[in-house]
Order: C-alpha cells, then structure tokens, then sequence
C-alpha cells in the first residue's frame, strides 16, 4: 500500500513527526498537478522508513538540491527557461532543522536554459550551476548567509558530438568538486567530455587544468560523475549508451585518465534505456547507477587495486524512471526517487555483499528526481 504524500500535511504535524528523531531528507521534483516543490521527511536508519514532514517550500520544479558545508541552507536549480533571457533560476532556502521546513532567502537567474545539477565548494563561497540547454557551468559567489549573489562567471566550452538529436551543441549535466576542493569537474553530455578546472577560493577563480578535459566513448553522453573516495579513482556514468566509464584520478595535477567503459544492463537486454544517477560507497567497494527504461539500480564491485568496476547485479526499483538516488549517510541503506511512477524506494544495502533488498512500502510523491539528504 502506498504512503500518500499530500501537500496539505499540515507543518504542525511535521513538527510531530520530526521529535520522534530520525534524519531530515529533501526530495526535489517536477511541479506539476501532483507536485508543488520541495518535500521533506524523516529517515528512521534503524527502521528504514520515510515519514512525511509535507511540502517544504513551494518553487518551480527544484530537480537538483545541494547542501551548503554548514548543513544550514539549502540550494534549488529551478529547471525552467522562463526567466530572464530564456533563463532557469537558483533559489537559496535556510532549514529549519526542526520541521524540515524552507524559507526562501533569495534567487538568480542561472545564466542558461533548464539549469539541472549544482554543487557547493568546501569553503561555501562559491556555488557553480549546469545548465542543460544553456551549454554553460556559471558561478555564484555564496554571502556569509548562504545568500545568492549575481553570477560572477560562465564557463563555456564548443563543439557537437556524433549523436545529432541529444548532442547538438554543448549540454552541461553535472559540476562536482574534487576532495580537495582544487579544482571542479564539469560533465558535458553534448561534447563527450568531462572538463576540468583549477579552483582558487581566494579570488574565486576557475582556470582549465592541464590537460583540460578527458574524453569518453564518442556517443556516450556522460551525465554524472563521482570520486571514489581513495582520491586515485573517478567514474562517469554515461547516459545515452548505459554505460559506466572508469577514469584515472591525479589529484596533484588534476589530471583525468580514461580507462574502460562497462554496461550497466543485463546481458540480452533489449529495450529502450538511459542511466542517469552514479554513486559510490564511503568504503570505496562498491558503485551504484540508475537505468530508466530497465528501471534498476546496477550494483558494480570496485577492484581495490585498479579501481575497475564489475556488474554483480541489477535491483529493480518497483518503480519507473529512477531520476536519482541516494544512499543514505550510514551506508545502510539507498532511496530511489521513481519520477514517472510518482514514488520513493528504500532499499537495504548488504554491508558484505553491496547488493541491495527492497523494504517497506512505496512513498508516494508528486514527480520526485532528487534525494538529498541532510548533514547531522
């Protein structure tokens, strides 16, 4: 039986179920008929279960969130073109640590059509900003209040890839800061390139490295990317061939090496299919990705050597579309957020074996596509 999520649960109520403990989770949506924003609930890590706090804040679809390092405000893109100049919006929240609740302290225009992922360095004086249809990486210095100011730079790169309807000109998908917070990696699915810029947090500049990008698989459309936490190893999850694509991580130079590039769907699977989400574990053992059309969450062992990967197993997510998801800041256990069946997933991840066992019932929500959990 499904958990309904109405945006009518009252905050008073959220208050209630908030005392009983447990973690604080955001999910981000598409707004729409069932979803007006940001929801909150709270993560039971010894039970596994989502309890719903209601709607957070209301704002136009919110499908990326991130944390500033103080664990205080949260950060939107607002995934529309309707702004100023054809542009989507970031929008700042402070938290309520109690509720869950959010309240708007300021917005930008993101520079750029349809912005869809964002990241925060480790100082919290900077907050850079992929936008999709826009083809650009632009930067916003962060007040000492988490607040937005106007953008102080866009990072534009050239080019098609060989796919004409998805890679037409530059489609920037992810920014994620390295451990060091020295430079910035930024995914462009349209270009086939994983760039990388040197980051200084005292002028606030980003300069390319050196060389300035590595390359996947022609075709491929890399769309999120992660560390492996040995500060050697680095993945790129690729959207429109379902692959993961192994890299090679110097942090002294900053340097990207692409290694070999492994699918994330069943031997003799047949269908339509994309990934999108890719995370690894704190232990470095093991990596998960999402597929939308086969609807799963791919399970790959890490060699601790080499850092390739190997497919051990597919979980469906009893759902459609799996956007995003999370694993949860014990390790224990995964939420999936199914956009286009309108549900949350909670998975238990076997500490031994990586692999992952359905718990509990469906959530219901309106169009979920991020997951975020919140710092504690």
């Amino acid at each position: 039986m499904l958990m309904l999520v109405l945006a009518s649960v009252l905050m008073s109520s959220a208050g209630r179920t908030a005392a009983a403990g447990g973690r604080l989770v955001w999910i981000g949506t598409y707004t729409g008929p069932q979803s007006q924003g940001i929801y909150a609930f709270r993560f039971d890590d010894e039970a596994g279960t989502l309890s719903p706090l209601g709607l957070a804040a209301e704002t136009p679809s919110p499908s990326f969130l991130a944390l500033h390092p103080n664990g205080k405000v949260l950060y939107a893109v607002n995934e529309t073109h309707d702004g100023p100049g054809n542009s989507g919006m970031v929008t700042a929240f402070a938290i309520d640590p109690a509720s869950g609740r959010l309240t708007k302290i300021n917005e930008q225009p993101s520079r750029g059509a349809d912005p869809c992922h964002l990241a925060v360095d480790a100082t919290g004086q900077y907050l850079v900003v992929a936008n999709y249809t826009g083809g650009n990486f632009v930067v916003f210095p962060l007040g000492e209040d988490g607040h937005l100011a106007a953008a102080s730079s866009a990072l534009t790169n050239r080019g098609v890839g060989p796919n004409h309807e998805r890679q037409d000109g530059p489609h920037a998908h992810d920014v994620v800061f390295d451990p060091s917070n020295r430079f910035l990696i930024a995914v462009d699915l349209g270009l086939d390139q994983l760039f990388v810029y040197r980051f200084d947090p005292a002028p606030g500049s980003f300069t390319f490295g050196d060389p300035p990008s590595a390359r996947v698989p022609p075709g491929a459309g890399p769309r999120h990317f992660a560390f492996h936490p040995d500060g050697r190893h680095a993945y790129s999850i690729n959207e429109l061939n379902s692959t993961v694509t192994a890299l090679e991580w110097d942090p002294s130079t900053g340097k990207l090496t692409t290694d070999a590039s492994v699918s994330t769907l069943p031997a003799g699977f047949t269908g339509e299919n994309s990934t999108a989400e890719i995370e690894v574990d704190s232990r470095g053992r093991f990596l998960y990705g999402s597929n939308r059309g086969h609807d799963s969450i791919a399970v790959f062992r890490i060699n601790p050597v080499s850092g390739a990967v190997t497919l051990i197993a597919q979980t469906l997510t009893r759902g459609k579309e799996p956007r995003h998801f999370a694993l949860d800041p014990t390790g224990r256990w995964l939420v999936a957020a199914n956009q286009n069946s309108n549900t949350l997933a909670v998975f238990r991840v076997d500490q031994t074996a990586g692999t992952l066992s359905p718990v509990g019932d469906l959530v219901s929500v309106g169009s979920p596509v991020c997951v975020l959990f919140a710092k504690q």
